[in-house]
């Protein structure tokens, strides 16, 4: 696991799933040139393996004189082919103590081609909008199945699509990365409040929203519109008798509530207050706040549904 973890921050396995550089990791091994000058691989050669430098670099000279300087983390060798290939200038190292990780051509053209067959590519309008791959989480093979690797930034259904047995964190993973390729946590919401109109994906959206709510309530505070999602999320699970999911949901923002001082200035004694409280004494509750006029000042303060006076 430490080898696999060192590998993946080198540029050569960058757009390597992990399956893959598991699988490599497995096979490769590892080569030190100690002496600067020495040549690795003449003009012509045949190669017989694809290598990733360590440690150290390495120039390549061309037969027309040009020069190419390969440093850590960058790759040389066979195409994961079983095609004869031969080297094309001479290669040496620059430096003492070059090390390298070599994988032989049979290895790496075996576990790359299978790949290729295990991956599964969504197409719609004829543009491949995600790519999964099919993995075995266990020795026993129960828990197996395609998971999402790469997907279109504006394919929002990939959460509709995506979360099973196979990848049960995938929903968190998600939450957790989805500022890199949307512009906009809404673009998110308005797909949640969609899909909750659909019965066999209600349990799921209000398992997401939950999630939301407690691992990243960042992205609803100071931010109307996702405010305004969250209560219209709310009316939706009132609407539908779904007591105990608004509970949690209740519970959850509870939670990450702070105390906070809102000066509001009325422009007269008379003018009506910009929201609606409910409770107090009389029904023995507190005093909370029960909606807050759009676009008012009082919105502009910060006040939200739920707030407790």
């Amino acid at each position: 696991e430490q080898l696999l973890e060192f590998m993946h921050q080198l540029p050569a396995f960058a757009n390597m799933t992990m399956s893959v550089r598991r699988e490599l990791c497995a096979v490769m091994v590892f080569a030190v040139v100690e002496r600067a000058g020495t040549i690795v691989l003449n003009d012509g050669e045949e190669l017989d393996s694809w290598s990733v430098i360590l440690n150290g670099s390495v120039e390549v000279t061309y037969p027309d004189g040009r020069t190419e300087i390969l440093c850590m983390g960058n790759s040389f060798g066979v195409s994961p082919t079983m095609e004869k290939e031969y080297m094309k200038g001479v290669m040496r190292t620059k430096v003492d103590d070059c090390q390298f990780v070599c994988i032989a051509q049979q290895d790496y053209c075996r576990i790359l081609n299978q790949v290729e067959k295990n991956m599964q590519k969504v197409e719609e309008e004829g543009e491949i909008v995600m790519v999964k791959e099919h993995r075995e989480l266990d020795r026993t093979g129960t828990r197996k199945g395609h998971i999402v690797i790469k997907v279109k930034a504006k394919e929002g259904s990939v959460l509709q699509k995506s979360h099973s047995v196979v990848d049960p964190t995938f929903i968190e993973d998600f939450l957790l990365t989805y500022r890199t390729f949307l512009s906009s946590p809404m673009e998110v919401g308005k797909k949640l409040l969609e899909w909750f109109n659909d019965p066999s994906l209600r349990d799921k959206v209000t398992r997401v929203v939950l999630l939301w709510v407690n691992n990243h309530f960042n992205d609803f505070e100071g931010d109307p519109a996702m405010t305004r999602f969250l209560e219209e999320f709310e009316n939706n699970l009132e609407r539908e008798k779904m007591g105990g999911h608004l509970r949690l949901l209740n519970i959850a923002c509870a939670a990450k509530a702070k105390r906070r001082l809102i000066t509001l200035t009325k422009p007269s004694r008379e003018a009506p207050l910009p929201f609606i409280l409910l409770g107090g004494s009389e029904k023995g509750f507190g005093i909370f706040v029960d909606s807050v006029d759009f676009g008012s000042k009082a919105t502009e303060a910060g006040l939200k549904r739920g707030d407790q006076v």
